[in-house]
């Protein structure tokens, strides 16, 4: 394999230097949920809210156009996009002439709707816009500063409790961290946590999501897992489970889900 190909899960893929869909990678939804919560969702509503920072394609004077672009994938279709090859297909409008940024947002929704197998939004921002991009420190309580012991480094829903008086709250910690399925690299992310119902107790919910350190998993599949185990465990009336993680690649994946529907807001992680 020389230097211009790369391998996406278990195929061999070629860098493409103009437009090129098939550099596309669907996944099933369905591998990783089978792996982690089985086929009974604890959620009916989310999101996943992807960042692409490094999107260029030519004029058809040639001169170079860049943009940044939000893409939203819901999270009842059947495919989610592998990362790697999401990067490879927006590398391959780099030495693209296209006619302007609506033709290249139409491409791109036409593209990612195809390849998840639902609608997908994809929003691109000009350089006149980038000022406007929102960097927001988590709200709610961060769990991160207590003052405790007794980690593991092995996914363990056991260490979920809850208490008996209601509350209503949000909780974060900036203390996750997983490993890619793909290549076993870190991924990093600040994890948010916000329901209503029995109190979790939190030194037990810090080391559950410490626990992740050495797992393997999608992004979106540990969010799911997140909250299948939350609920199942602590009995929670409404729940939302987010991460920001940051970015790889030139991109950053951010998945939402939740129990209820909501405006879910693009705000960037400090880390983002």
């Amino acid at each position: 394999m020389n230097h211009s190909s790369r391998m996406i899960l278990c195929r061999q893929v070629d860098h493409s230097p103009r437009y090129d869909p098939k550099q596309l990678c669907p996944i099933p939804r369905a591998l990783g949920r089978a792996a982690g919560i089985g086929n009974t969702l604890s959620f009916s509503h989310g999101q996943d809210i992807w960042n692409i920072y490094e999107l260029s394609w030519l004029a058809r004077s040639g001169k170079p156009v860049v943009a940044m672009a939000e893409v939203r994938v819901p999270w009842s279709s059947p495919n989610l996009i592998e990362s790697k090859s999401l990067k490879l297909y927006c590398n391959s409008f780099n030495m693209t002439p296209l006619d302007s940024a609506t033709a290249v947002q139409e491409i791109m929704t036409r593209d990612l709707s195809m390849a998840a197998g639902a609608d997908v939004q994809v929003l691109l921002a000009s350089p006149e816009s980038f000022s406007r991009v929102v960097m927001s420190e988590p709200d709610g309580i961060c769990i991160d500063d207590q003052d405790i012991t007794g980690f593991t480094y092995e996914t363990e829903p056991e260490l979920l409790e809850a208490a008996s008086e209601t509350v209503n709250e949000t909780l974060f910690t900036r203390l996750f961290r997983s490993r890619c399925p793909v290549t076993g690299q870190p991924d990093w992310a600040t994890v948010c946590i916000r329901y209503a119902g029995p109190r979790i107790l939190h030194d037990g919910l810090l080391r559950y999501l410490v626990s992740y350190r050495e797992h393997q998993g999608f992004h979106e599949a540990c969010v799911e897992k997140i909250h299948a185990d939350i609920r199942r465990r602590c009995g929670v009336d409404k729940l939302e489970v987010s991460a920001r993680f940051t970015r790889r690649g030139g991109l950053d994946i951010n998945p939402v889900r939740s129990t209820h529907p909501a405006p879910w807001t693009n705000l960037r992680d400090p880390r983002q």
